[in-house]
């Protein structure tokens, strides 16, 4: 905190502060001019003036001329008191104060007594948008302290546990060592991150008065703010509904950006008519949806987010017509709404229709060529097409597919449906029809649908590939230098986040922000978050904490990227990090010696293969110009000038959407850099972990950021089986990452130790399972044979566990604080935790290897949005079973620690002399373990109340049975017949 008081105090001794010499804060001394004509000295500045200084006004150097000092400041004089009155000075003078600063009421004044004029009031010192904000001393220091006491506590507990075996059981006291080293371990790695987490907050109202407001370069105060492409995926609209699609494209046009610099693609992956009809409709929608945003200012303005919400919509609301409005554009969202569920229906008709035609055709032509009659035996062929509405076949995938046009197979398709907008505001009028627009913008921004080309023999990447060709089509047709990527369901919750984003890329330094992510929030969870789904723990604790070291990880959707960045460039003014730790950063360029440069890492060599589009090479210069941050302050390096990007757009013509057709082809990426160092990374399935580390390790750094009202929402699986083949995606993209050379032990030395340490945590955490499954079951053997992974509950045993247990829960109260999560979320975190990592972790482990070791891929396909029937319930999908493999593990624990559980029990019923001490280390461990694959039990049950009561009762008759039978087969000893025989 002290260095962060530091840095304010030297931010503000350099501002420069102008008062206008008033009667009664004239510098002292200097010449007098009594002419009345211009004077010839330098204006006297007061600088290293605070607000709420010391001197009101009179201190700081004279360095002008003074103003003449007449009678006119006596007459002034309040009559009793001798003090100068400001009220009546102001009224005589016709002057006013602004902020802080008194000014000349009249713009084209010129005070020819002291030489200044309304400019020289304006002049006002330069203004961050965005500012770091430290966690509170109060929080982050015992935090700290924490952390450090746990570290000397845990390697003493392992020393003591080393250094004590338990020689009744020598293999349950080593595999409980090896599992606590790696727990130890594993903790390490991702706690140390977390030391030094940060908040930020942006400044909207200064962002705008410095791109948007009239200046001398930019006098109509159009906007100069860079333009965004935004990119949405889709590959099948079966299991991503076009509803969903089509109103995250209506949440995106309704945001509050310039819109001649907003850009929308949709990659439609599956090339599929319906969405492509879908979006066309929801184009049309647009067109009065968009504007009613802007006339009442809606949020969110998601339409089927608005509708349904709970709260009053008309709370803020002050124009008279806002109701029927709202119930005019209700009604039209119903319509739309049944036209894209019927479509399936309307576009099968329409090509039955076209079939039907087709195959009188044929049949006319074959009478023709057999005289009039049709030969028996001879059948009609053709075939049945795809078609679109202006009775033309379509050019992706058909309901009946053929070679060219079936999944994985047809040509490449890009319609503008929204025209570039004017550059100048189009404004709406009065329309009987449909709503008042009177002075209301009615421009959309361009949407463009994309279906890239794909054929046999290709390899098309999944979604890294149609996300690169994106960045190739929008290059050529937009080229905005900021590219903004969302899922299908992800729509916009915030409509001014986008600006808020652009605060960070804007601001000073913001040249070196390779990527900005925003955390992922989600509707639709179940009230008590069953399994996790929020992960407001990694969101709002681990990524809030990366943010105070190079920045957060791309997470695959709501992330801002620099277009020049995304290309595979380098930083400007990159550092590097030397010493064990990293402890010393040098800039890039420094010598160690005479010849020799810091680094030479494969990932720092500059991107030369782009492929054969002049077009496109051509357009990589003008992107990263844009994206510069303005140069109005001499501390803004890489600059670009104010005014820059007022120029209007021009206009897309045939050549241009031709080469934007041309660079989504199957074979534009031959023998080019694309997906190994340019835009997003092949070869994993979790390329977006893999895209954003290669950025770090180049020297980029990103920045999270959180806004006050979300910015993105979306949607997330609450089924138990959906949710753990989720888990299990993302923890194979981990083990594919830690086998590869994008494992963090081989980065650069431009990437941060503790980034570094992160990053490995990444790769890592999935061989965590291991470990975990063992120790999961080492309850069980301890209730099974009576013995403990110690020899006794010795007394330094139990203090050193309770200093370990206290330090993690104070530590997590304290982590619950700063990120501002709450103690429900942490426990379900910490409870999914154990049933992913004895589940999905470990089969992504056994997958992970299968793939190194024996070569065999790994194929992963989109579940479904909702699998059950019940409308009325939307947790319905909650309570769904769908077996699984992943099943098995956890299901294994759980049976075997509640039948361990029993035959403890027994154990000690059944003994001579009861050792109760030995039954409760088992005991307490078996309950931790039952507490945290609750909710899996729960998930296996259904829906509550499904579960006959006979089978509780099974259970208990099998558990006391088996629990018998044990102890029959292997009695209890008397421990006082060991004693004797010594």
């Amino acid at each position: 905190m002290a260095s962060s008081n530091s840095r304010k105090t030297s931010d503000n001794v350099n501002y420069t502060v102008m008062m206008p010499p008033t009667p009664d804060n004239q510098p002292g001394g200097g010449n007098v001019n009594s002419s009345g004509d211009k004077p010839d000295g330098p204006v006297s500045r007061f600088r290293g003036m605070r607000m709420g200084g010391e001197d009101g006004g009179g201190g700081g150097e004279g360095s002008g001329k003074g103003m003449n000092k007449s009678n006119n400041k006596s007459m002034l004089m309040r009559t009793q008191t001798g003090d100068f009155d400001h009220n009546r000075w102001l009224f005589e003078s016709k002057g006013k104060y602004g902020i802080g600063n008194a000014y000349w009421q009249d713009e084209d004044s010129y005070d020819h007594d002291t030489g200044m004029s309304m400019s020289d009031f304006m002049d006002k010192p330069w203004k961050p948008i965005t500012r770091k904000v430290q966690i509170s001393g109060g929080i982050i220091s015992p935090y700290r302290v924490l952390i450090v006491i746990r570290l000397v506590a845990l390697f003493l507990f392992l020393v003591w546990r080393i250094q004590n075996p338990n020689r009744d059981a020598m293999w349950l006291w080593a595999i409980s060592v090896v599992c606590e080293l790696w727990f130890a371990f594993s903790w390490i790695l991702d706690i140390l991150p977390k030391v030094n987490p940060i908040d930020r907050a942006a400044d909207l109202t200064a962002l705008k008065e410095k791109f948007e407001s009239p200046s001398p370069t930019n006098p109509n105060g159009r906007s100069d703010l860079p333009g965004v492409d935004i990119f949405i995926s889709t590959a099948d609209p079966e299991k991503e509904p076009p509803l969903v699609t089509a109103n995250t494209i209506l949440s995106i046009m309704g945001c509050e950006y310039p819109v001649e610099k907003l850009f929308i693609y949709i990659s439609d992956d599956g090339g599929a008519i319906l969405t492509f009809e879908a979006m066309a409709e929801a184009v049309e929608f647009a067109k009065v949806w968009v504007p009613f945003c802007r006339k009442h200012k809606i949020e969110p303005p998601n339409p089927d987010s608005y509708f349904n919400q709970k709260n009053d919509p008309t709370k803020n609301k002050k124009r008279p017509d806002f109701v029927k409005d709202r119930r005019w554009i209700k009604r039209e969202y119903d319509e739309f709404k049944v036209r894209i569920n019927g479509l399936p229906e309307v576009i099968k008709k329409r090509c039955a229709m076209h079939n039907k035609k087709e195959e009188m055709k044929e049949k006319m032509a074959m009478k023709d060529k057999n005289g009039g009659v049709i030969p028996p035996g001879e059948t009609i062929d053709y075939n049945k097409a795809t078609w679109m509405a202006d009775a033309t076949h379509w050019p992706g995938t058909w309901y009946e597919p053929i070679s060219d046009h079936k999944k994985g197979d047809h040509a490449g398709i890009l319609q503008i449906m929204s025209k570039v907008p004017e550059h100048d505001p189009v404004m709406g009028e009065a329309d009987e029809k449909k709503l008042d627009f009177t002075g209301i913008d009615i421009r959309l921004p361009m949407f463009a649908y994309v279906s890239r080309e794909k054929r046999p023999g290709y390899d098309h990447n999944k979604k890294a590939g149609a996300m690169n060709a994106l960045v190739r089509a929008s290059a050529i047709l937009s080229n905005g230098p900021f590219i903004l990527n969302l899922d299908c369901d992800h729509y916009v919750y915030n409509s001014m986040a986008i600006r808020e984003g652009m605060c960070y890329m804007m601001d000073r330094g913001g040249d070196r922000i390779c990527y900005l992510q925003f955390p992922q929030r989600f509707e639709g969870i179940d009230p008590s978050d069953r399994y996790a789904n929020h992960n407001t723990v990694f969101f709002d604790g681990n990524m809030r904490a990366l943010d105070g070291l190079q920045g957060p990880v791309y997470v695959g959707t709501g992330c801002m990227f620099r277009r020049y960045a995304l290309y595979g460039f380098n930083p400007p003014r990159p550092r590097e990090y030397w010493g064990i730790f990293g402890q010393n950063k040098k800039k890039w360029g420094e010598k160690e010696d005479e010849g020799e440069p810091l680094t030479d890492h494969p990932d720092l060599t500059l991107p030369m293969k782009f492929g054969n589009s002049t077009m496109f090479n051509e357009s990589i210069a003008v992107a990263e110009f844009q994206g510069r941050p303005l140069a109005d302050h001499v501390s803004v390096k890489n600059g670009r000038p104010p005014g820059a990007l007022l120029a209007p757009r021009p206009p897309l013509d045939a050549p241009t959407v031709a080469e934007a057709i041309a660079v989504v082809s199957c074979w534009f990426e031959d023998k080019t850099e694309w997906g190994d160092r340019v835009g997003w990374i092949y070869g994993s399935v979790t390329e977006d972990v893999v895209t954003g580390y290669r950025m770090h390790n180049r020297g980029w750094r990103s920045v999270y950021c959180i806004t006050k009202r979300d910015a993105f929402r979306g949607t997330a699986p609450i089924n138990l089986t959906d949710r753990l083949h989720q888990v299990l995606r993302w923890a194979t993209g981990s083990v594919e990452i830690f086998f590869s050379r994008n494992n963090p032990a081989l980065a650069s030395r431009r990437l941060k130790f503790l980034q570094r340490m992160a990053y490995f945590n990444v790769g890592v955490y999935p061989f965590t399972s291991v470990f975990l499954v063992v120790y999961c079951f080492i309850p069980a053997m301890c209730n099974f044979t009576g013995q403990f992974i110690v020899q006794t509950l010795d007394t330094q045993f139990l203090f050193y566990l309770l200093i370990i247990t206290v330090t993690l829960m104070l530590i997590s109260l304290l982590e619950v604080k700063w990120a501002r999560i709450g103690l429900e979320e942490l426990w379900r975190n910490e409870q999914f935790w154990l049933i992913g990592g004895t589940s999905a972790h470990l089969a992504a482990v056994l997958q992970g290897l299968l793939k190194v070791i024996a070569g065999i891929e790994i194929s992963f396909t989109l579940t479904s949005k909702s699998a059950a029937d019940d409308e009325d319930d939307i947790y319905a999908d909650l309570y769904v079973v769908k077996w699984t493999s992943l099943f098995i593990m956890p299901l294994t624990i759980l049976v075997v620690n509640i039948f361990a559980l029993v035959i403890g029990c027994s154990r000690q019923i059944y003994s001579v002399i009861p050792q109760w001490n030995k039954l409760f280390g088992g005991a307490f461990f078996s309950f931790w373990v039952l507490a945290h694959l609750y909710p899996f039990a729960k998930g296996l049950m259904g829906r509550k109340g499904k579960v006959p009561t006979i089978v509780y009762v099974w259970t208990g008759l099998l558990s006391i049975t088996t629990s018998l039978l044990w102890i029959s087969v292997n009695p209890p000893q008397d421990p006082r017949a060991g004693s004797s025989d010594d």
